[in-house]
C-alpha cells in the first residue's frame, strides 16, 4: 500500500534546493564551481549558503539529514512486519548499547588507572628525590653586606 502526500507548491529555488539535496553534497559543490565560472557572484553565495546551512560540513549526502541523521534511523526504525525479525533487531540493539556502553566504562577505568599509576610514579620519584638530598642547614646571613 502506497501512501501519497500533497506537497505545497514551491518556489523555483525550494525545488532547485531539493534537487540538489537528492543528489548530495557533490551536486552542491559542481553547482557552486559552475556558479564561480558563470558569474562569481553566484558561486560566492551558493558558497555562503552551503556554509550557512551547514551543507559543507555535514558527513551524510542530505538524505539521510533529512531523515534526522544516523542515530535516529537505527532508533526510530519503523516495524517491517515481521515480528520474529522485529524482535531480534530491537533485543540486538539493546544487547549493542549495553555492550558499547560497558566498554566505555572500561575505557574511563583504565584511563583513571594509568592517571593514578603516573601520579603515584610521580610521587614516588618527587619522595626518592627529597630524601636523596640531605636538608642543609640554613646559610648564616652574610656580614658584610647589608648588616647594619
Amino acid at each position: 500500500m502506497t501512501t501519497v502526500t500533497m506537497q505545497e507548491p514551491r518556489s523555483w529555488l525550494g525545488k532547485a534546493e531539493a534537487w540538489l539535496d537528492e543528489r548530495g553534497k557533490g551536486a552542491w559543490i559542481a553547482a557552486m564551481v559552475v556558479g564561480f565560472v558563470a558569474f562569481w557572484p553566484i558561486g560566492l553565495a551558493l558558497l555562503a549558503y552551503m556554509i550557512w546551512s551547514k551543507r559543507m560540513f555535514s558527513k551524510s549526502n542530505g538524505c539521510a539529514a533529512r531523515r534526522g541523521g544516523y542515530r535516529s534511523q537505527h532508533h526510530g526504525m519503523a516495524p517491517t512486519g515481521n515480528s520474529a525479525f522485529d524482535a531480534y533487531r530491537t533485543e540486538t540493539l539493546r544487547r549493542l548499547e549495553e555492550e558499547q556502553a560497558a566498554f566505555e566504562a572500561f575505557l574511563q577505568r583504565l584511563r583513571e588507572a594509568k592517571d593514578k599509576s603516573e601520579f603515584d610514579a610521580f610521587m614516588d620519584e618527587r619522595a626518592r628525590a627529597a630524601a636523596a638530598t640531605p636538608a642543609a642547614p640554613p646559610a648564616p646571613p652574610a656580614a658584610g653586606i647589608g648588616a647594619y
